[in-house]
C-alpha cells in the first residue's frame, strides 16, 4: 500500500482529511498527528522544521509517495526546505523500486488557499486569522504577493481558538466571546476586508461562531474544499503520482500521544469512533 499521508502537529488535520475522504474516497489514507508535541503555533521555526521533517521521514518510510502537511504552522515553517532540501536527498537515498531515484513529494495548505483569493476579493482587502506562528511568519502575505501584488492582507493571531475546539466547547458562549473579540480586532486593522482565511485547520469547527462575529457581506473561507479540489488538480497534472497512490478506500491513523486520548479528540472532528495506534518521531 501507498496511502496519501496528512501530516498535523495535533487533531486540525482531520478537518482536511475529512474533506478528501467524502470527496476522493476511492484513495488510501494514513492520517499522523504530532499530538505529544503540540501545538506548535508558538514554537520556533527551527523546532517545527525539525518536527516536521521527522514526521514527514516518518510517513515516506511507511510507505507515502504523498504527504500533505495539513497543518498551517508546518506548512509556513517548514514546507520550503523541506521541498528544497530534504526532499531532494531523501528521493536521493531511497530510491524507487526500479533504481530510479525516488519521487516522492510533499504538499502544504496555504499556497492551494491563497491561489483562489484573487477571484474572491472585491475590494482587493483580505483577512486571514491564524495560529500565533503563522501569523509571525508572515506566509500568507508573502504568498499572496506573489500571485495578487494588489491585494492587501491582514492577519490576526488567535490564541485559545484551538483549545476551545479540542476542549469540545465550539459551540459554546466562550467560543462566541472568543471568536467575536479576535474578528474585532482582525476588522478594525482594516475596514475594508471582504474576505477572511480560516489559516487553522481547527477554526471550520468554530463556524458557528464566526458567522455570528463576521458581518454578512463579509465571505468565510474554510481551506477543506479548496485543498481537495487543489489536490485533484494535481493529480490530473501529474498522473504518475496518482498512479503511485493506492486506491483501497481506507484510512488509518498514528499519534505520538496516548491513543485513547486522540480516539476520544477525533470524534469532535470527525464525528466517528476511529481505531488509531502510538508512534514514535524522534
Amino acid at each position: 500500500m501507498c496511502p496519501i499521508g496528512i501530516f498535523d502537529s495535533g487533531y486540525g488535520g482531520l478537518t482536511i482529511l475529512q474533506k478528501l475522504q467524502e470527496r476522493l474516497p476511492q484513495y488510501d489514507y494514513l492520517y499522523l498527528g504530532d499530538n505529544a508535541r503540540a501545538p506548535y503555533g508558538s514554537r520556533s521555526f527551527d523546532v517545527v522544521y525539525e518536527f516536521t521533517r521527522q514526521a514527514v521521514t516518518k510517513l515516506f518510510d511507511l510507505g507515502c509517495n504523498l504527504v500533505i502537511l495539513g497543518c498551517n504552522t508546518a506548512s509556513a515553517k517548514a514546507l520550503r526546505t523541506i521541498q528544497q532540501n530534504d526532499l531532494i536527498a531523501y528521493n536521493r537515498t531511497h530510491p524507487s523500486p526500479d533504481g530510479t531515484p525516488g519521487n516522492r513529494r510533499v504538499l502544504g495548505v496555504i499556497r492551494p488557499t491563497v491561489e483562489q483569493v484573487g477571484s474572491i476579493t472585491k475590494t482587493r482587502h483580505i483577512g486571514y486569522v491564524a495560529t500565533e506562528g503563522t501569523v509571525r511568519s508572515n506566509s500568507y502575505e508573502l504568498e499572496i504577493a506573489k500571485f495578487f501584488p494588489d491585494i492587501k492582507v491582514t492577519g490576526q493571531a488567535c490564541p485559545l481558538w484551538a483549545a476551545i475546539v479540542e476542549a469540545g466547547e465550539a459551540d459554546s458562549e466562550g467560543a462566541d466571546f472568543f471568536v467575536k473579540k479576535r474578528i474585532s480586532q482582525l476588522l478594525a486593522k482594516d475596514s475594508l476586508i471582504d474576505t477572511i482565511l480560516l489559516g487553522c485547520t481547527h477554526y471550520p469547527l468554530l463556524i458557528g461562531s464566526l458567522r455570528k462575529a463576521v458581518p454578512e457581506h463579509i465571505r468565510i473561507i474554510p481551506q477543506g474544499d479548496i485543498i481537495v479540489e487543489s489536490l485533484a488538480d494535481y493529480f490530473r497534472r501529474h498522473p504518475d503520482m496518482d498512479a503511485r497512490c493506492s486506491k483501497g478506500g481506507t484510512t488509518a491513523y498514528l499519534t505520538t500521544e496516548n491513543p485513547e486520548r486522540f480516539r476520544e479528540c477525533a470524534k469532535i472532528f470527525l464525528h466517528h469512533t476511529i481505531e488509531v495506534e502510538r508512534t514514535d518521531l524522534a
